[in-house]
């Protein structure tokens, strides 16, 4: 826990959501599949993440092309779960742990893999069924780059209407780095910019507050 937060300090909120990609990790788990393929998949995966997540394109616009590209293999799902628990970044295990010990609902809410993500939550202290992320369906050639029905994650729009249908307990605060979290801002109390892994223009404009560090983040979450 960050040295200027007594054990025992008040939160803020009462539930905090995650992002997951450049959030809690360091990794853009999609990109990351796309770094097994060749250089050119791995460049047009890059740049297609970073105009979504810029908010310069609709994630609907990207998502099933960069599957369809990569088509990656149950067990490179499972190699990105791993992959995942490497790249967190340090000082969100010990603050989830903080937020759970004061009894704040955790949720993770990703537009990433959900098959993937899980194996992070669960390193984390977070039960499975509060991890919300895209599911997939297998292929007739049978790799995942399929959507499992509709994915509401796997839209721009996708993670409001998500938050709005599980009716957390509030007050709630949103943490996360990309257009798709900012999308969230008006149907919870607080959104505020990760920027430690990666800063986007757009997103911090319309934050209540910018975190460039984990230890940014206590005061933001909880009463000093």
């Amino acid at each position: 826990m960050n040295a200027g937060f007594a054990e025992g300090a008040t939160p803020r909120f009462k539930t905090v959501v995650f992002d997951v990609d450049s959030t809690l990790a360091s990794i853009e788990g999609i990109d990351w599949l796309a770094t097994l393929r060749d250089e050119t998949i791995a460049r047009e995966s890059e740049a297609l993440t970073n105009q979504a997540m810029a908010g310069e394109l609709p994630i609907d616009a990207v998502y099933t092309r960069r599957l369809a590209r990569i088509r990656p293999t149950g067990a490179e799902l499972l190699m990105l779960g791993d992959a995942y628990r490497q790249a967190i970044v340090p000082g969100m295990p010990e603050l989830v742990r903080a937020l759970l010990d004061a009894r704040v609902h955790v949720h993770l809410l990703s537009g990433g893999l959900r098959a993937s993500i899980i194996p992070l939550a669960l390193y984390l202290g977070v039960a499975a069924d509060r991890v919300h992320a895209v599911s997939l369906a297998r292929d007739e050639d049978g790799t995942f780059s399929l959507l499992d029905g509709e994915q509401r994650l796997a839209t721009q729009q996708g993670k409001p209407q998500v938050v709005n249908a599980l009716q957390l307990r509030g007050p709630v605060a949103m943490v996360g780095d990309g257009s798709t979290d900012a999308a969230v801002r008006g149907v919870v109390e607080a959104f505020f910019a990760f920027t430690a892994v990666a800063r986007r223009e757009k997103v911090v404009a319309v934050a209540d507050a910018e975190a460039n560090s984990v230890d940014a983040l206590y005061p933001l979450l909880f009463k000093t």
